[in-house]
């Protein structure tokens, strides 16, 4: 079978898996390794062989560029003090625990320990995000979680750098190694903020074209992360916040066309990313038993099961004491800015998932050290870190749902109310033009009175919904109107399709009109919950 093949096998695989997660109502990521280990023992199916490198270039960038760009950038300010204790204390205690474990069980030298600690110690911004979009949880939970997957991926990775280098060289020095972290992770930032504010400037000054539109926006991740890396800069750290500076300002330079059409393309590659990584996952078992040489496998297994232990245990032992001791301190100083539940704690602690990245610069690992020796313990490494993510991932993940069942943890309706207040208020808006559109223009006063008896309707059911939550005598007319339209809408397709069949009419119009009747019958369509923008514009 060729590549092409099983590329297709792979398409095929993400789409029936995530149909099944969807049915069971389990996290898709955890099914998406199994599926991969699965067409990883299945007889004829070539081996994935992609360079690391080329895997991380391909996926991780867009990936943190979504999860940056719909990320609140309110909520991430208001969350910065969890998120930044998350993000450095627990990557930091991690790194230590794990190498202090590697070095006396399986007596690793310090650096070769190190390197294992940094390899493992992050979450995972995809597989956290990709799961957290799933839970009904407090929003305030998905934020720190979120944002604490954005920002740890640079810090692991800047002193997983300086820890190969002291294990490829054999000299380290922690001054100069903590100047370095700094400058990188600084000039990483400044990066990424130039980038999306020179790609937010271009695609204001082109022409409103979607397709070019969506393609600037699909290369903004690329544009930033590659110079960073070039350079020595946190690429991470320069593709988040690209991300969250064309996040502010996107809405207000492209068109309505644009955004709708950019929206989809971006629901659908981060879709295939998503799922080609965690497969990805499953189907690099055969590259990482090539690498364990002749140790014995249940040995190897039972070092990945205990720096897996030692890895859950650390952040629980982290999360919990920390972010009481931190809320305690923020109140006594009258400047709190979110605050946790002991459970919602231990679900913070519970949900730190790694995923591909760890694998991937696992994978990258020097082959050689400057001697020209074998770079040390590179095998074990490889399969500890690959048996981390199968219990992260798989295990805590599945897990999840029914550790969000016996905490009764729930979401608390915000992002509702919230909803409801800017449509009430929007509503309004186009109220106040409406009346200045009357006063100053008399040609356009009778189309301009019929929808401000419309409108009005509307801001009477908004500011309803606010008092008083959805009444149920105004949900249930919405609902009867709903379904009313959408027949209606129904019979004018057939109609449609039925004169393009008898050739009175060209595909042309028919693909014209079938556009109206689908963006009227998608705006009726009840949104199950409220998350985050469904994908960058």
């Amino acid at each position: 079978m060729s590549a092409v093949a099983l590329i297709l096998v792979l398409l095929g695989a993400t789409a029936a898996v995530r149909v099944l997660a969807e049915r069971f109502d389990i996290p898709h990521p955890a099914l998406l390794v199994l599926g991969g280990l699965a067409l990883a023992v299945t007889p004829g199916l070539p081996r994935a062989t992609l360079d690391p490198d080329v895997v991380f270039l391909i996926f991780v960038p867009p990936l943190l560029y979504f999860a940056a760009f719909t990320t609140s950038w309110r909520d991430f300010r208001t969350s910065l003090r969890p998120i930044l204790l998350a993000a450095i204390g627990i990557v930091a205690v991690t790194m230590i625990a794990v190498a202090a474990m590697a070095h006396v069980t399986m007596a690793f030298a310090w650096p070769t320990a190190f390197v294992l600690g940094a390899i493992v110690a992050p979450s995972d911004a995809v597989a956290t995000t990709a799961v957290t979009r799933e839970l009904n949880v407090r929003h305030a939970i998905t934020t720190v979680l979120d944002g604490e997957s954005l920002m740890n991926d640079a810090v692991a990775f800047i002193a997983y750098r300086y820890a190969v280098r002291a294990t490829v060289s054999n000299e380290f020095a922690l001054a100069p190694a903590a100047l370095q972290f700094l400058l990188a992770g600084a000039g990483g930032i400044a990066i990424g903020v130039v980038v999306g504010m020179v790609m937010v400037s271009l695609r204001q000054r082109i022409p409103h074209l979607p397709e070019i539109d969506s393609t600037l926006s699909l290369l903004t991740p690329y544009v930033a992360f590659i110079p960073a890396d070039h350079f020595g800069l946190s690429s991470v750290l320069a593709v988040v916040a690209a991300g969250l500076c064309a996040g502010r300002q996107v809405p207000r330079v492209t068109s309505a066309q644009t955004r709708v059409q950019t929206r989809d393309t971006w629901i659908i590659v981060t879709f295939l990313l998503e799922g080609l990584i965690f497969i990805l996952i499953g189907l690099d078992l055969p590259v990482v038993m090539s690498t364990v040489g002749r140790r014995p496998l249940m040995t190897l297994i039972g070092y990945g099961v205990v720096i897996s232990i030692t890895t859950i245990a650390v952040r629980l032992a982290w999360v919990i004491p920390v972010g009481s001791l931190r809320q305690r301190i923020e109140k006594r100083l009258r400047s709190q800015t979110v605050a946790f539940s002991l459970r919602e704690l231990f679900f913070i602690g519970w949900a730190g998932l790694r995923g591909a990245d760890s694998l991937v610069i696992a994978l990258a690992l020097p082959l050689t050290v400057a001697s020209g020796r074998p770079f040390p313990e590179r095998g074990p490494i490889i399969f500890i870190t690959f048996t981390v993510i199968f219990v992260t991932l798989v295990i805590q993940g599945l897990s999840l749902g029914t550790v969000i069942r016996r905490l009764r943890l729930r979401g608390d309706g915000r992002e509702q109310e919230e909803l409801i207040e800017a449509r009430l208020q929007t509503a309004k808006a186009g109220l106040a033009r409406l009346d200045r559109i009357i006063a100053g223009d008399p040609t356009l006063a009778d189309a301009a009175q019929r929808l401000k008896r419309l409108h009005r309707h509307r801001v009477h059911r908004y500011a309803l919904r606010r008092r008083h939550g959805i009444h149920r005598r105004d949900e249930s007319l919405a609902m009867a109107h709903r379904r009313v339209r959408k027949a209606m809408i129904e019979a004018e397709r057939d109609e449609l399709l039925r004169l393009r069949d008898r050739g009175t009419i060209g595909d042309e119009v028919v693909q014209e009109i079938l556009r109206e009747l689908d963006l009227e019958e998608l705006l009726m369509e009840p949104q199950k919950s409220v998350t985050r923008s469904p994908s960058p514009d």
